[in-house]
């Protein structure tokens, strides 16, 4: 069970900056109408809300580099929490900021997970 639910976090999140990364129009699909993002303590609810925001970052390309994925089960059946440190590169910019993140993936009827919570923060000095 532990190495599924570090396999299925990884995958999500390889999956999730690949496509923040490279087609950030479409993260949106990740979402829910019930999902929720704090995003440097800004909160949003729904996919729409969501999509919007991060699509209204006033950066455009950026790389994603991950340091560190922790997953864990969660009390939701087949719920995962993961927890991912790292490093954005914008481009243009010199240094890399640093940042934390945490998704609470549910899984859906189609066999797939959406994200229902999600916290954003970067990381300061």
């Amino acid at each position: 069970m532990e190495e599924q639910t570090e396999m299925v976090g990884r995958a999500f999140v390889d999956h999730y900056y690949n496509l923040f990364d490279n087609d950030r129009s479409s993260i949106g699909t990740l979402y829910q109408p019930s999902s929720m993002l704090t995003f440097e303590s800004q909160k949003l609810q729904g996919s729409e809300n969501i999509s919007a925001k991060l699509n209204a970052l006033p950066f455009g390309q950026c790389r994603h580099a991950i340091s560190t994925i922790d997953s864990q089960p969660s009390s939701f059946a087949g719920g995962i929490i993961v927890f991912v440190s790292g490093s954005i590169q914008l481009l243009g910019e010199d240094h890399p900021l640093r940042f934390s993140q945490m998704f609470h993936l549910i899984p859906t009827v189609e066999g797939s997970f959406f994200v229902q919570n999600d916290i954003f923060r970067l990381n300061y000095g």
